[in-house]
């Protein structure tokens, strides 16, 4: 991990250099013709283009008729998982499912005054696709920090669509967890193909309203491209973590977080702190914690590249940093943290305490782990059960409330040359 001193640096270009390892951006014009090209043959194709390039890219070849997961196979599922993972699952769901609903945005009572009544209506979408990633890793927490939002809101059909491995089949722990928060439709198709599918629809998997999950770079492109067709959440990029720290934190737990963040290979992490000697032992600890992880080589890459130590002055150059970053996940590791939270103005989710770290709002806490990256907290907020309803205004008037806005509406409308406008007024009160 590299060091930077505040007082010993440019802070303002290593922190632009900061933003630019962030962005999600860089690299997507790279790949555009590709995407493109796969989005037109699916739309154009349909299933065939799927399979082709499911065959290609996957090296997976699946019928039409394969594409969807059978009831079966969800059912031979929770013979290879054990009772304590489905046990997990079905605690994580009822987090996910409590706070979502708690956080649903009502309907206000409309405004009644003079013969005029106002309203706003909150409808849920009709359809929504989840993309479940493959890779290295089964996802299972995608499943439902996607779809589980989606539900409470109302939506009506929710698809899912994952990546199969070679042998056409997709991993136990994805299935069961979809069957438990209560997906069924399942395809196995990934990549960019997946999007494009979702967004135009073939001949067996269904357009949709509104397509969420992250992916890799295509997926990412091909959402950015199809935008428009469909709606989506957001483009995500690596994972990241920025944390404040102060001479309370435990070393051995900062560490762990910072290595947490670089296990996703690429991830992203930085601490944030004022404490010498706290650096000294998170160094110490982190080295010693490589040894101990399955995947310390890569890791240790990953810190090497993406890995950032701040030494600031005080805890205001710490907050200036955070807010500049906009990070994915703020960790907040100090004696008093929630003095710093009037501060902090751009995050994806803050993490409050020493007994905090962001694998509880990765698996289990409630809100969705699905959370704007590279510096995207700064305008945009995490998925919620709220980014799958639609907001539509009810107007009303009276005949006489009419009359009395007809004034002001002919002065703006006659300003702007449309004569038309003023007369749909006027013909009402003649």
């Amino acid at each position: 991990m590299r060091i930077l001193r505040t007082w010993q640096c440019d802070l303002g270009k290593e922190i632009e250099t900061l933003k630019q390892q962030l962005s999600n951006l860089d690299g997507l014009s790279d790949h555009r013709k590709t995407v493109l090209t796969i989005i037109g043959n699916v739309r154009k194709q349909g299933d065939k283009a799927v399979i082709n390039y499911s065959k290609r890219f996957d090296k997976v070849l699946l019928s039409a008729d394969e594409l969807r997961v059978k009831d079966d196979e969800i059912e031979h599922a929770y013979g290879k998982i054990s009772i304590a993972f489905v046990k997990s699952i079905q605690r994580a769901i009822a987090n996910i499912r409590a706070y979502q609903e708690h956080i649903r945005v009502r309907s206000p009572r409309p405004m009644k005054a003079n013969g005029i009544m106002l309203d706003t209506r909150y409808i849920p979408l009709d359809s929504a696709g989840v993309y479940v990633p493959g890779g290295a890793a089964s996802y299972p927490s995608t499943v439902l920090m996607n779809a589980i939002p989606a539900q409470a809101a109302g939506v009506g059909r929710i698809v899912m669509v994952t990546p199969p491995a070679k042998d056409g089949t997709i991993p136990p722990e994805r299935l069961v967890a979809a069957r438990e928060c209560g997906i069924s439709e399942i395809y196995k198709v990934g990549g960019a193909q997946a999007i494009a599918a979702l967004a135009f629809g073939t001949e067996t998997i269904p357009k949709v309203d509104k397509i969420v999950g992250p992916g890799n770079i295509f997926v990412t492109l091909a959402k950015k491209e199809i935008f428009g067709y469909a709606g989506i959440d957001m483009l995500a990029g690596p994972s990241e973590v920025l944390i404040i720290a102060d001479d309370s934190a435990n070393p051995s737990f900062v560490a762990s977080d910072l290595l947490s963040q670089a296990e996703h290979t690429p991830g992203i992490s930085i601490l944030v702190t004022f404490s010498e000697s706290l650096v000294e032992q998170v160094m110490v600890e982190v080295k010693r914690q490589l040894t101990l992880i399955d995947r310390g080589a890569e890791t240790k890459k990953c810190l090497d590249n993406y890995g950032v130590v701040v030494l600031v002055r005080n805890i205001e150059e710490c907050i200036e940093i955070a807010n500049t970053l906009a990070p994915e996940h703020l960790q907040i590791m100090t004696q008093k943290p929630k003095n710093l939270l009037p501060g902090i103005k751009h995050a994806g989710a803050i993490f409050l305490g020493h007994y905090t770290p962001v694998a509880l709002g990765d698996y289990i806490a409630g809100p969705s782990h699905v959370l704007p990256t590279g510096g995207t907290a700064r305008f945009s907020s995490g998925l919620s059960v709220n980014d799958f309803l639609k907001r539509s205004s009810v107007i009303q008037y009276s005949r006489s409330a009419l009359k009395k806005a007809c004034h002001d509406i002919a002065e703006i409308s006659e300003a702007e040359g449309l004569g038309a406008h003023t007369q749909s007024v006027t013909i009402r009160l003649a």
